[in-house]
Formats: C-alpha cells, structure tokens, sequence
C-alpha cells in the first residue's frame, strides 16, 4: 500500500489584507460581571472543550498607533477563555507587548475596544522583575496587599500561602539581592498571585534566566497555573515556552494575529509560511500546483511532481509552498513512500536521543531530518547517497530511508 505525501500545501505568498487605520477613537474599557464559570484545576483537559458563559477577556478590532500612522497592532480580534493559558508569540516588533500592555491599562487602543469579564484585579509580571530592593521578600509581597488594605492578619495568611506556592517558605526576611535569578522570579509571580486575581499578565518573565533556569520555571508556572486555574496571558519570542506551557498560542506578525491555535494543531497544521518557520523547523520546497486530488495537490517541483495535503485554497498554476516537519521515522507496516527521491547525507549531528540528518534534495542542502537512534544511525554515512522519502497525512512528519533491507 502507498501512503501519501507528508508534504502540507501552504501559501507562498502572505499577501494579506492590511487594517486601515479608523478616524474615532474608543476607550479600552472593562464591563462588570464574571459569570460563575470557575473550573477546577484539576479538570484542565476539559478546559479545552468546555466553553465558559463568556470570554474572560476579549479584544474587539483592537488598532494601536504611537505616532498616527504606523500601526502597532491592528485589526485585532481575540477572546480568552476564564482558566486558559494563551500566549502571544511573535518576533520582535509584532505587537505582542503592546497588546499585553493594552490589556494591563498601561496603554490606551486608538480603535477598538477591551472587554473584561471579572471582578478581581490584575496581576503583572515583568521581565526584570521590578521587586523593591530595600524591602524584604515579605515586604514586597505585603505591598499590594496595603495598597489594597488587607487587614495585617490576612495578609500575613496571604503572604505565608502565596510563598507556599512558589516554593519559597522561609525566604520571608531576604532582600531580593540575597536571591538568585529564579528565586527572584518566583517571588515576583507571588507578588502578582498574592492578592488571588482572576487574569495574571506575564511580559517575558523568563528572559532573563539561564537556560536551565528558564526550563525549570516554565513546568514552575505551569504547576501553579493548574493549581490556581486562573487566567493567564503570557507573551514571549520563545516558541519552547509557549508550546510548553499553553493552552492555546497567538502567533502575532506585524501586529495581527496569523493563527491561533492549541500547541499541537500549530506544530502540526499551520495555515501559513510564515507559522511553520517560526513556530519550528520545517522542510520547504516551492512550486506550482499541477493538479487538485480532493485534499491532496499534484505539485510540480523542478522536473518532479509530489503530492501533498491541501490545507489552502488552490488552483492549478498556483504558486505554493510545500512545507514538512523535519521529525521523522521508517514507513509504517513496510509501506512505500509516495513522493521518492535520492538524497545525498551531507551533515549527521547527534542530539540527545534523536540523530539529525542534514541532506540534499531538489539543489537545497538544508533538508532536515530528525529520528530516533536505534542503532541504525551508524547504517548511514555522510556523503551516502540513499533512497529517501517524505509521507503525509493530518499528522506531517519527514523521514529518510534506505531500503527495506536495512532503513535509518
């Protein structure tokens, strides 16, 4: 049995409409009203599949110019589910911090509107953490709890439970120069819990940190979000992080919104050029469409046609981009490969648990292919030329092979 190319059909273009910039002005503002939707942290898979009454917090054809002409964000429409961990992902310049800093109060949309469906205040966690440095770890988190004025004997409750949860019991009388990195850190996602807010905001909190640091805080804040079940909206340019801890990921580009999905459906299915590239490494040929199969298109490549999953609208004589995760394995049950090729092994780098394949095909040297080491890996040698192949169905994946006698 042949299995299909695992080659996914994106646009090649991203021509996209642009947001024009509307002559009156709407003020962000907050509606009364939180609903009683408060699921338990306990039932986070059916967080998913469970729709609250109302978005937590909705952005309604939200536009922000600093200066009157360039836009920032624009035409943004977003709603976020009460308990949901949502990411704003985007490179430098996308408008994810603005849109958080919009959300937070700090600035004001030029169109558009901000609704917030709850009763409670908003934490905020920045980046470089803005603890007082004369004030002791207890301090810093009593502060908005004064400000609040919380009666000393519940905020003293508060205090002990919200370094409870941070793992911090005993830190109470530090300054926070007597901390490390990722204590400091956690003592400012304390201070923005202490007060039980229903939306926590996070501005790239972990950038700072090491790298090892960042990976032990990023399953840290997941803990505590399933403990808590509160909202978080969370921005950062650290694809690892949003795909580790999120519900649901925002991918921003020049202050809209490509595609918004949960971790898995964006690794797997993006609908543009512009998400397989950032989001991971991705295999990409172009070319044209040559025919249209159902959901599969014929796609001619230089001399050779491939087949792969139409996940556009296209024609044939379309300019397309053939795009495949660079993850892959043997064909399953001794299938054949649709798409075959040769492909001459220029680079193998081991990583970890898995050998990287870097080859040639179609004239391009930067195929990748990633997959497990079995001990096949010495079977393949750089420079070997050797039957490769690329399958595909809902679930993309790139793999190279040797032969049936002997596969990597």
């Amino acid at each position: 049995h042949r299995r299909v190319a695992r080659f996914r059909i994106l646009e090649s273009t991203d021509e996209r409409p642009r947001f024009r910039l509307p002559a009156p002005v709407h003020p962000l503002h907050s509606s009364p009203g939180a609903g009683d939707y408060n699921p338990s942290p306990f039932d986070k898979q059916d967080q998913r599949v469970t729709t609250p009454p109302e978005p937590h917090v909705e952005f309604e054809d939200i536009a922000k110019s600093y200066d009157g002409r360039v836009l920032a964000v624009q035409g943004l429409n977003l709603a976020v589910r009460r308990g949901e961990f949502l990411s704003l992902l985007g490179p430098s310049g996308s408008g994810k911090t603005t849109c958080l800093m919009m959300l937070a109060g700090f600035e004001t949309p030029t169109t558009g509107a901000i609704r917030i469906n709850g009763r409670r205040g908003i934490g905020m966690v920045f980046q470089d953490y803005a603890l007082f440095p004369h004030m002791t770890v207890e301090d810093n988190l009593a502060f908005p709890l004064d400000v609040r004025g919380i009666g000393r004997e519940r905020r003293g409750e508060l205090v002990d439970r919200a370094l409870q949860l941070v793992r911090l019991e005993g830190f109470q009388m530090r300054r926070p120069g007597q901390l490390s990195g990722g204590q400091q850190q956690r003592v400012a996602i304390a201070r923005a819990l202490v007060f039980e807010p229903e939306l926590v905001l996070m501005d790239e909190p972990l950038g700072a940190l090491d790298r090892h640091l960042r990976e032990e805080m990023q399953y840290e804040i997941r803990r505590i979000h399933r403990t808590l079940g509160v909202t978080i909206v969370y921005v950062t340019h650290d694809q690892q992080e949003a795909m580790v801890m999120s519900d649901r990921i925002a991918v921003l580009r020049d202050g809209m919104i490509e595609q918004i999905a949960p971790p898995e459906a964006l690794y797997e299915e993006p609908n543009r050029s512009f998400v397989a590239r950032f989001i991971g490494e991705n295999n990409r040929l172009h070319g044209r469409v040559a025919g249209v199969l159902g959901d599969l298109c014929e796609v001619a490549v230089g001399d050779k046609v491939v087949q792969a999953l139409r996940v556009v609208d296209c024609a044939p004589g379309d300019r397309v981009t053939l795009s495949s995760a660079p993850s892959g394995g043997d064909p399953p049950g001794g299938c054949l490969y649709t798409n075959e090729f040769d492909a001459l092994i220029e680079h193998i780098t081991f990583v970890g648990i898995t050998c990287a394949f870097a080859w040639r095909h179609a004239g391009r040297p930067d195929f990748i292919a990633k997959i497990p080491q079995r001990g096949g890996a010495g079977a393949v040698l750089e420079g070997d030329q050797i039957p490769g192949g690329m399958d595909a169905d809902r679930l993309p994946r790139a793999g190279l092979r040797r032969g049936p006698e002997a596969e990597a």
